[in-house]
């Protein structure tokens, strides 16, 4: 029999159980959402590329006096404003566990152009995001045990984000946005009001930020993550990607053929 440590998400709830929970969670104000998982799920992290969501959930713990572990997947590829906000955000919560996780097997940027060439998102934009994001992000819930992690997803993103909900299973980790119902503009005054530390580039025209090769300005009146992958129909890196969606059976192939050299290496050793 496993024990409670072992257990994984996906086995905590039912189809019917989840749905309930979120019909009921939709009608909290983020922090009573917090303050419920806070007291329902051991091993709760929270994974953030220090996003304003994200920003705004940090806080509201760090207010709450509760310090949920935070994960930070440097791909490598970051705007340089990004790794200095980083360390405003150690420096702003002191208390805050800060765990970051890059591509395995390199140490920077240099080494991880030396082993697959300079500019893959170019080449192959599944494996890099795989390499750079996916990857990582779920090495470190392997390493960290991770049952459930906040991220600052919100309906108002659009794209795949348009009609999720607060709790969401993805294979053994448990998924909770608790500002999926806030809009651009709730966040935004959250983040003033409240005097949170932010990327510079919001003040230059980006709203959403990711790797400075994929992410430009935003015009007035476009989607908050119309800078994101401009020209392209991406709206996902990987990382919350729907299970039936090209890079998820992406990641399955890839997944499958490891398993089968493994396999024939194990065969061949005997």
């Amino acid at each position: 029999m496993s024990s409670y440590s072992d257990l994984k998400a996906d086995q905590l709830f039912q189809k019917e159980h989840l749905a309930f929970l979120n019909e009921q969670l939709s009608h909290l104000e983020p922090p009573e959402v917090l303050r419920w998982c806070l007291v329902t799920f051991p091993r709760l992290f929270q994974t953030s590329a220090l996003g304003l969501s994200g920003l705004v959930i940090t806080d509201m713990l760090a207010k709450m006096d509760h310090s949920v572990p935070l994960i930070f997947i440097n791909t490598l590829y970051h705007f340089p404003e990004t790794l200095d906000l980083l360390e405003r955000v150690r420096q702003t919560y002191p208390k805050l566990t800060v765990n970051v996780f890059k591509a395995d097997g390199v140490k920077d940027t240099k080494e991880f152009e030396e082993k697959f060439g300079k500019e893959l998102w170019e080449r192959d934009e599944m494996q890099y995001d795989y390499l750079v994001k996916v990857e990582p992000s779920r090495r470190a819930y392997k390493e960290l045990g991770v049952l459930a992690v906040f991220t600052g997803r919100r309906r108002s993103q659009g794209g795949e984000r348009g009609d999720l909900d607060i709790l969401q299973i993805d294979g053994p980790v448990l998924k909770i946005n608790p500002l999926a119902n806030w809009s651009f503009e709730q966040v935004m005054g959250y983040i003033r009001e409240h005097n949170v530390p932010y990327n510079a580039l919001l003040d230059r025209g980006y709203r959403s930020v990711g790797d400075w090769h994929s992410t430009q300005p935003v015009k007035e009146g476009e989607d908050e993550r119309a800078g994101r992958w401009k020209g392209k129909v991406k709206t996902e890196c990987g990382l919350h990607s729907r299970p039936d969606s090209k890079f998820a059976q992406y990641v399955a192939a890839l997944q499958k053929k490891k398993a089968e050299e493994a396999a024939a290496k194990a065969a061949a050793a005997q």
